[in-house]
């Protein structure tokens, strides 16, 4: 068991520690209710059914503990008084499936036993003694056992009361324990969703959707499974075998010592166990996250699997990696097939063995070393042992699969993540500059000495080819990454001395292709947020003018919307995302070329709305189709990772440079004029 996960899960115990302390008393109350059993039934053997073989004298007193046989009254040796007068001492012995009765005093009934016409013959170390002695028929057996009978129905009924105490206690000790479970997980799963939360965007650049799934899901429920079926059973395990250590050290030291083989065996056997099983469930639990990532994917592009015919391919992909899981699923069940529980039927069998041997043949052969009362509750204690023992066996699959699980749950944890500052900051006016900016995401400057300067309401277009660093300027803007070299500043502070969610709190963003959750419209453009009142959210659509476009749904503004905005059109999710991004009525909003799946009409609508819009706050477009920027403020052209032209739209066509060299390609290679009018552009080359 990796020590470090061990601590974690302890820790997080503890968040449930009043219901676990509950269940491990009631756990401890119920071993000890059931293993009374024993005890009782050594008491109705050594101090009932077989002490009729102790001294009997005659009495001349009557009560319920009187013996009335043939006219005289005997009471058992241990049942006088110290005063009371004693008579003749008799024997009731049992020869084969027959009592006698000996008239006499016999000073050693251990050895062997036969009775011949009317003597009793015992043999004890080589000596023989006859006694003369009376065959007992039924009556005069139930006479001598009948003072038994009140002793046997007590202990029956105490055996009755703590029976019902035992189930009593396994009915509360599996309702609290794994109701702790349930309280852990969820403060387990909580934790880890808060923590994904905080992890930094490009973490998730690495990670499939799938693989972080396969992790909040399947791998905490494999660490419920820790807390409700192992702890159950190693705890009870444990707890039990300590009670039932206690109760053969009870009942006989030496019987005691004899077993205390099994708990090294059973150590080793565990630590054996798992240095194979950590191996297997490892590739098993990261096999089952691949499996989980490539389902995710196949259902999100389900669409251009089909268009390119590859369904073959990845079925083959998908089959690939369940064989494997499979293949490793086999070793696992080969391993547990040979350190199953039938090897625990094996020590069991040993135990029982050697105990016999040592200690039963040592009773028949007349040493009388331990009473046979103590050596059937011995025996019975000993079987108790092993329950556990066998249930703490099928358990160690589930062990090392959850304390796997719990690794790869605590290594998601252990990713670093960016602070959550709570508060906010007053709502700043916009004025974002670049000076000397470089950055890389690996190794290689994907920006190099990025400098430019966006004031208030202006509005900044970024264009250039695919790769050119139009998107990483964002990423800078939004602190998802921090520039290796230079600084960016927003109203003269640097962006690295404010909280990230500080800043972002101003931000608003319209992507090329818009993200909707599942909800309605109206949730989708308020994200849930108190702040934005439903006026708020019906003047936003107006403005953008979505109000005419979604006119058609039935339930308007509450028109439920599935995971990603499938049953609506592409035009329509991004309206609603353009009305999103204007709700929170930002200082700073970001458009990634956000017209480019809307049809002319639309656009011609939105860009009408956008120039009331656009004022008071400071706006970047990253720009593919050139039409849509020429009344930007500043325009700048990007290219690997640099800024090689600025200026106006008019300005950048005046130079005849690079920017000059993609609009004529966008119009078709007509030589531009001021005059064009937007809706004569050609937007047939995405240039990225």
């Amino acid at each position: 068991m990796n020590n470090q996960t061990g601590k974690r899960l302890f820790k997080y115990a503890l968040h449930a520690k009043n219901t676990f302390i509950l269940a491990l008393v009631m756990l401890a109350i119920g071993v000890a209710a059931e293993l009374a059993g024993p005890f009782l039934a050594r008491a109705m053997i050594d101090d009932h059914m077989l002490a009729i073989e102790k001294p009997f004298y005659e009495t001349a007193s009557s009560s319920k503990e009187t013996v009335s046989y043939d006219g005289r009254s005997f009471k058992r040796s241990d049942r006088f008084a110290p005063e009371e007068a004693r008579g003749p001492e008799v024997r009731v012995l049992q020869v084969g499936r027959s009592f006698v009765l000996v008239e006499a005093a016999i000073p050693e009934v251990s050895g062997e036993r036969s009775f011949k016409d009317g003597v009793l013959t015992l043999s004890h170390q080589g000596e023989v003694q006859e006694y003369p002695a009376v065959r007992l028929d039924s009556a005069g057996i139930f006479a001598f056992y009948k003072p038994e009978i009140p002793g046997i129905l007590n202990l029956i009924s105490w055996y009755m009361v703590f029976l019902a105490i035992s189930i009593l206690m396994e009915f509360g000790k599996t309702y609290w324990l794994q109701s702790s479970a349930n309280k852990v997980i969820r403060k387990l799963r909580i934790d880890v969703y808060a923590h994904i939360q905080k992890l930094p965007v490009h973490f998730f650049d690495n990670l499939p959707a799938g693989k972080v799934v396969s992790r909040v899901t399947n791998d905490t429920e494999a660490v419920k499974d820790l807390f409700i079926a192992v702890l159950a059973n190693f705890f009870s395990g444990i707890i039990n075998m300590i009670g039932v250590y206690i109760a053969l050290f009870i009942l006989d030291v030496r019987l005691g010592l004899v077993c205390l083989f099994v708990v090294p065996i059973l150590y080793a056997w565990i630590v054996l166990y798992r240095k194979f099983a950590t191996k297997y469930n490892t590739i098993i639990r990261s096999r089952l996250s691949e499996i989980n990532a490539i389902i995710n994917e196949s259902i999100q592009g389900m669409s251009i699997i089909r268009i390119f015919r590859r369904q073959k391919q990845t079925r083959e992909e998908f089959e690939n990696l369940n064989n494997d899981y499979m293949s490793h699923s086999n070793k696992m069940l080969n391993l547990n097939a040979f350190t199953s529980h039938n090897l625990v039927n094996v020590i069991r069998s040993l135990a029982f063995a050697v105990v016999l041997w040592y200690f039963g043949s040592a009773q028949l052969s007349g040493a009388g070393i331990i009473s046979l009362g103590v050596l059937y509750a011995f025996v019975d204690v000993l079987g108790r042992l092993f329950q556990p023992m066998t249930g703490m066996v099928n358990q160690l699959a589930a062990l090392d699969s959850s304390m796997v699980s719990a690794g790869r749950v605590f290594k998601l944890m252990e990713e670093p993540g960016e602070d959550v500052t709570d508060g906010s900051m007053p709502r700043y006016r916009g004025n974002v500059e670049f000076k000397d900016v470089s950055f890389a995401y690996k190794e290689d400057f994907v920006l190099k000495n990025i400098s430019f300067e966006a004031k208030q309401g202006q509005t900044v277009a970024l264009v250039g080819h695919t790769g050119s660093g139009k998107s990483s300027i964002i990423n800078l803007l939004f602190r998802f990454y921090d520039p290796q070299k230079g600084t960016i500043t927003i109203d003269g502070k640097p962006v690295k001395e404010l909280p990230k969610q500080w800043i972002r709190q101003h931000m608003g963003i319209v992507l090329q292709d818009p993200y909707l959750f599942t909800g309605t419209i109206a949730s989708n453009v308020s994200l849930g947020d108190e702040r934005i009142t439903r006026e708020t959210i019906q003047k936003a659509l107006d403005d953008v003018g979505a109000t005419r476009i979604l006119s058609h749904l039935p339930k308007g503004i509450d028109e439920p919307v599935v995971e990603k905005g499938s049953t609506l059109s592409a035009g329509e999710r991004q309206l609603i995302s353009f009305a999103r991004a204007l709700a929170f009525d930002p200082a700073i909003l970001i458009l990634d070329e956000a017209t480019a799946n809307i049809d002319t009409e639309t656009e011609a609508l939105i860009q009408s709305a956008l120039e009331v819009l656009k004022r008071g706050r400071t706006t970047f477009i990253i720009a593919h189709r050139l039409s849509t920027i020429r009344s930007a403020d500043q325009i700048l052209v990007l290219h690997r990772g640099q800024i090689v032209e600025s200026g106006t739209h008019e300005e950048l066509l005046a130079l005849g440079g690079r920017y000059y060299k993609m609009y004529r390609l966008q119009s078709g290679g007509a030589d531009p004029a001021p005059s064009v009018a937007v809706a004569s552009v050609h937007p047939a080359v995405n240039q990225g």
